[in-house]
């Protein structure tokens, strides 16, 4: 495990009790808002934020922050993840899921140095799971190293996250995926879909959207793991990068097949 490992998790989890946890179920309409059509954002995400900037800043004061809520405000803070240490914090991911009193949502962070995620947290506030991985380090689960399962069934499991696909893209991608996959929901939560890939509950998932709260821990994590997470072109994912396309799946053949099948369409 990354070295501090721990010391994220205690942070994480005093903003899970104190904010995010009292708020589920609790918010009152005028602590919901929309940043952008259909992008929602609650009282709990700013707090959370707030708290766990402040706790980060003090736990590694020479790194630089960039948060979700941080960049609704100005976009400008994602220049800040080409150099240098930086924490990356999604307050609150699934957020449309948490407004509406429902799981699965969780906090992630992520810990980036010079452009390469080094370490990442994932954490269920509602079951208290917290998955983690640290480059070259592995990936463990509730404090237990996890692997990806070695067997894959034959139709494979895929949640293809399609929402800020054009309608022609999200048409092209089923009709190419439905003769070799399952396909089933996405959990509109990155902190949920990641530790699926993991299990093997999912074995493909594809993101068009790649904001660096909601990838940088995941894809480490997937990759820790034994699976595989890759631009369309194989390339590695890097938070300061702001290209659109992810393809995870729960092992490098997996990935391979997948690109060969769905590659044409969104290779860019």
């Amino acid at each position: 495990m990354h070295e501090l490992y721990q010391p994220v998790l205690a942070i994480i989890e005093q903003a899970s009790r104190d904010i995010v946890l009292p708020y589920y179920q609790n918010l009152k309409s005028h602590q919901i808002d929309e940043k952008t059509p259909g992008d929602l954002v609650t009282i709990a995400d700013k707090l959370s934020e707030e708290f766990i900037e402040g706790a980060l800043a003090a736990l590694l004061p020479e790194a630089k922050i960039v948060g979700e809520e941080a960049f609704a405000g100005d976009e400008a803070v994602l220049d800040q993840l080409a150099d240098g240490q930086v924490w990356i914090i999604d307050p609150i991911d699934g957020t449309g899921n948490y407004a509406a009193g429902k799981p699965p949502f969780g906090i992630m962070i992520a810990l980036a140095e010079e452009d390469e995620t080094v370490a990442g947290w994932l954490y269920d506030p509602l079951t208290g799971r917290i998955c983690h991985a640290a480059k070259n380090g592995g990936a463990w689960m509730n404090g237990e190293r996890v692997t990806v399962p070695q067997d894959h069934p034959d139709r494979p499991v895929a949640a293809l996250a399609t929402g800020f696909m054009t309608p022609e893209e999200r048409e092209t991608l089923l009709a190419a995926a439905q003769p070799h996959y399952e396909i089933v929901d996405i959990p509109r939560c990155a902190a949920e879909q990641y530790p699926r890939l993991v299990k093997g509950t999912n074995h493909l998932s594809i993101f068009h959207r790649t904001l660096p709260w909601d990838h940088a821990s995941g894809v480490l994590f997937l990759n820790e793991a034994g699976g595989k997470c890759a631009r369309w072109n194989g390339s590695t994912y890097r938070p300061a990068d702001r290209k659109k396309g992810l393809l995870g799946a729960s092992s490098p053949k997996l990935w391979d097949e997948a690109a060969e099948q769905l590659g044409d369409i969104f290779r860019i």
